[in-house]
């Protein structure tokens, strides 16, 4: 670590006044005749109105919240946006984002994006006359080659649009399904503010104030996702039980350089392939203490779970063969604990998996 601001590893500096802004961005005490210095659960769904039609802001919840505002407000800081809009879920973000489209209008997709996305554009958005392209977006190429006068892409309509799955690390705590947007463009956000007001895929209060919450703690908890999730990586990559490990932060990785010239760190996402066959994935689960075997990803506790048959079930067996989802396939979602309780559970866990012993069942 070179100076305080410095980030490990030759990755880019971490970006400054984060953690300050996520902290009061948008919770301004003064909002409120209370002075709280932690913003309410505003549950009302109805608000007065002065007059008809004459309101202090809010008339009805699915329309604006007072919770959700300060979520957004701090999003939008965070993000270097003049707007955030928040979801029920990273999907219905999607979805949102998808109306601003028309029949004949044409999608570009990452292949190997979230498996619930790819069923999304493909099993119900195609049906509604969109056109869907999935495309191995690491290579320029292939994308250059996708493109037609009917693609449409958010730097056409003059700005970016910036989407999360808020569910993962942005709440962090494994307890709020959301999505988020953020963006610059006045006229965009008008019209997505519409949508998000007539579909109605609008997050609860209490959703709001708990991702809200997450977000005060974030950089710190990034930071200990790296630092664990650089130990868990560079153990299994050294494990003769292991295939190979996919992970930005390791120099074996084909987009490493890349990673470094554009982040400030990695999350604790770590991808192995398993020696052997299903039989041998199976095994190393059910020997697990520390992770658990569950789907979902970037909360505090450390989760591992099998995509071929959990997060990827529903993307074609041929897309899942081209993309490497075999069913030695694993991934990691590295947690909070303490780093030696971590390798630990994976070397036990691996080691059970290849024993002689070892139900084969």
């Amino acid at each position: 670590m070179q100076g305080k601001d410095a980030s490990p590893r030759g990755f880019l500096p971490r970006f400054q006044h984060f953690a300050t802004q996520a902290i009061h961005s948008g919770q301004e005490p003064e909002q409120w005749t209370s002075r709280a210095l932690v913003p309410p659960i505003s549950l009302a769904t109805t608000f007065k109105q002065e007059a008809p039609g004459q309101h202090l802001g809010f008339d009805y919840s699915r329309s604006g919240n007072p919770t959700r505002n300060c979520l957004e407000k701090a999003v939008a800081t965070l993000d270097g946006a003049k707007y955030s809009l928040a979801f029920a879920s990273g999907l219905a973000a999607t979805v949102t984002i998808t109306h601003l489209l028309k029949a004949g209008d044409h999608i570009i997709c990452m292949d190997d994006g979230y498996g619930g996305t790819n069923r999304y554009f493909m099993e119900v958005a195609s049906e509604f006359g969109l056109k869907i392209s999935l495309v191995d977006c690491s290579k320029i190429k292939l994308l250059e080659a996708a493109i037609t006068p009917e693609t449409k892409r958010p730097l056409a309509l003059g700005a970016d649009i910036c989407m999360y799955s808020a569910t993962k690390y942005m709440n962090g705590h494994s307890d709020v399904v959301m999505g988020l947007v953020s963006l610059n463009s006045e006229s965009l956000h008008s019209k997505l503010r519409f949508l998000q007001n007539s579909l109605g895929a609008v997050p609860s209060p209490v959703d709001c104030y708990l991702c809200n919450r997450g977000l005060k703690t974030l950089q710190i908890r990034m930071e200990k996702h790296f630092e664990n999730g650089m130990a868990v990586a560079q153990f299994l990559e050294s494990n003769p039980l292991v295939e190979k490990v996919v992970y930005p932060g390791l120099p074996s990785h084909p987009q490493h350089e890349l990673a470094k010239r554009q982040c400030t760190g990695c999350p604790g996402m770590v991808t192995f392939y398993i020696k052997g066959t299903l039989q041998h994935a199976e095994t190393f689960f059910k020997n697990l203490k520390v992770f658990t075997l569950a789907e979902s990803l970037g909360g505090f506790e450390s989760l591992a779970e099998l995509p071929a048959i959990m997060t990827h079930a529903s993307v074609p067996k041929s897309n899942r063969d081209a993309l490497g989802i075999s069913d030695t396939l694993i991934r990691l979602s590295v947690g909070l604990e303490d780093k030696k309780d971590l390798l630990d559970d994976l070397d036990q866990a691996l080691k059970a998996a290849h024993s002689p012993n070892a139900s084969r069942g």
